[in-house]
């Protein structure tokens, strides 16, 4: 069965806190949401247990997301239903249809386990949402190439991430939608490895510390302008897998 990808970025209720959020996602929208034609689900949340600063620095207007959400349908046109229910929820939303490319999997390095948690559980670690505009000095192609091929080797050599997930959008699927063209989730073992220099760029020593930064620094800005970049710390739940 081929199934569409669809990734919804959520902003918050005015004056709700981020337990609430993260109740009404995962106690009531849920199971709504996979009733309503989710063949697969999954929620990045920035609830109360991944509440930190994110490394990336704040250099853009407006509220970040409270959550993401990825849904997986057979039929685009159920997509209006599980659209409607967000929006019923009182959150505002953003849909893009993506192309999803795992480069890291849980397992799939030494930083991590193959995962052994059940679907619901929340994952261990922490999660990096980050999403990104193409800067308009590079063609589509030339950005691609240079995020696959440069941006993520590299960041996989340096960094203890866990599982990196590239999603590519194909096309903005809600009206004044935010012109991102990459959204990428990132997991990581545990906050510690956000929040320490040291062990984000993988680092013993101070020379080796500025080394790897310089290096991970000069592959991102290889295709993204600093000053739009937007990252936000969440808890991954993976809902429904299969």
């Amino acid at each position: 069965m081929d199934l569409h990808k669809i990734i919804y970025l959520l902003w918050p209720i005015k004056g709700q806190d981020k337990a609430k959020t993260r109740e009404i996602l995962l106690r009531d929208l849920a199971t709504r949401l996979i009733g309503s034609g989710a063949e697969r689900l999954t929620m990045d949340i920035a609830d109360p247990d991944a509440e930190m600063r994110s490394p990336a620095p704040k250099l853009y207007r407006g509220e970040p997301i409270c959550a993401l959400v990825n849904v997986w349908v057979e039929d685009l046109g159920k997509r209006r239903n599980i659209e409607d229910m967000l929006r019923y929820a009182g959150f505002r939303i953003a849909g893009y249809l993506v192309e999803e490319s795992i480069f890291t999997e849980y397992g799939g390095n030494r930083h991590s386990r193959p995962r052994d948690w059940a679907d619901g559980k929340r994952s261990p670690g922490v999660t990096m949402v980050t999403l990104m505009e193409r800067p308009r000095r590079f063609t589509r192609d030339e950005w691609v190439k240079r995020w696959h091929g440069i941006m993520s080797p590299v960041s996989e050599e340096i960094q203890p991430r866990t599982r990196y997930v590239r999603n590519l959008v194909i096309e903005s699927i809600t009206p004044d939608a935010l012109p991102f063209e990459g959204i990428v989730e990132e997991a990581w073992p545990s906050k510690k490895h956000i929040s320490s220099k040291y062990l984000f760029y993988g680092a013993t020593n101070m020379v080796q510390l500025v080394k790897n930064m310089c290096r991970i620094l000069k592959a991102v800005k290889s295709f993204l302008d600093l000053r739009r970049i937007r990252t936000t710390v969440m808890s991954e739940y993976l809902i429904k897998t299969k």
